[in-house]
This record gives structure tokens, sequence and C-alpha cells, in this order.
């Protein structure tokens, strides 16, 4: 029975939902196009019509991923009050949000980089998210008046990695804790 038909913004945005759920549960790679068009609705014309090739639409995946976490470590910075000092480490309350989500399956960035090849532009895409929440975490602490931004935001990184690596292999809710704990540590002892 063939799909119904219905304008091309919604026909997009099912898609895009569709595909959202599918790869960040299976990833990319476990996931066919077939699969996306059938769970979607869409015509397969359709669908090539808005992405014409499948990374064109982990790319878009990629795209909301980043819009989605990306705008929950600035909120959750921000809730964090107005220093600088404080946001590097309310960030973290992001992580605790992410980890005790329901169907949390790590960093959708991390778990597509491990799927696809260096150098192409999904992988490409991938190291861009990273570099730029780094750089937003340096200019943080260059607000916070580390004298090692760069080191700083270079630790607080890779503490946020690993807890959300953490979050999906030890499946301990007080991970997010811990690593927010661990956070002002770093932050102070930056700050001396």
């Amino acid at each position: 029975m063939p799909a119904p038909r219905t304008p091309a913004g919604s026909a997009r945005d099912r898609i895009l939902d569709t595909a959202f759920r599918l790869f960040y549960a299976h990833g990319p790679r476990g996931v066919g196009v077939d699969t996306v068009i059938a769970e979607s609705g869409v015509a397969k014309a359709t669908l090539y019509k808005h992405f014409p090739r499948k990374d064109d639409l982990v790319l878009a995946y990629l795209d909301r991923v980043d819009q989605a976490w990306f705008g929950a470590l600035r909120a959750a910075a921000r809730d964090a009050g107005d220093e600088p000092r404080d946001q590097l480490v309310g960030m973290f309350d992001a992580l605790a949000g992410a980890c005790r989500r329901e169907g949390y399956h790590g960093c959708a960035f991390i778990n597509t980089a491990a799927e696809s090849s260096a150098g192409g532009p999904v992988h490409a895409r991938t190291v861009e998210h990273k570099n730029v929440v780094r750089a937003w975490v340096t200019e943080l602490a260059r607000q916070a008046g580390v004298a090692e931004p760069d080191l700083l935001a270079r630790q607080l990184t890779l503490l946020l990695d690993g807890g959300l690596a953490s979050g999906v292999l030890d499946s301990d809710p007080l991970i997010a804790d811990v690593a927010r704990r661990t956070a002002r540590t770093l932050v102070d002892d930056a700050l001396r």
C-alpha cells in the first residue's frame, strides 16, 4: 500500500524524526534507508528528494543532535548563574539529564564517529561538533580568568565525554554527580 501523500515539510520532518530515533538507538550503519522509508511512511523518491545520499540524512541527524545536546549544555551552564566558573561546572547538569533519559545510548557523535570513515563528511561533522563544544568551553574558561583556558577546556570536555560513555557502560545514576564534582575540582585548581 503506498504511503499517504503529505506536504514536503512534514515528510522531511517525519523522515528526520524517524532517522533520529533509529540512528540513535542502532547507529546510522545499523539502519538501512529502506527501514527509514518504511517507518517514516514516505515513498523512496521522497526520501531521496530531501536526502540524496544516506550521508546527507546522517548529517541532518547530527545537526539535530547538535542542536539538542549543545543546547542542553548551554542551558545548564546558564542555569548555573552568571559567573563563568559556575557555568563550567553547571554544564555537567546536562550530563545528568542525558544519562537518566530513557533509551540512553551515549554520545551520538562518538557513536557515529566510531562507525564512520575518517576523512569522510560524517566523521568530519562529528569532529567539528567536538571542536565547537571545546571552543565554547575554552571561552568560558577564558572569561573565568583561567591561566590556561585551552587545557581546562580539554580536561572538561574529556570528562564530559567520559561521563557520556560511562553513563552507558556503568548505568550508574551517580556518574553525572561524580563528573560534576570532578569538574568543580578542575575549575577550582585552574583558578588558583
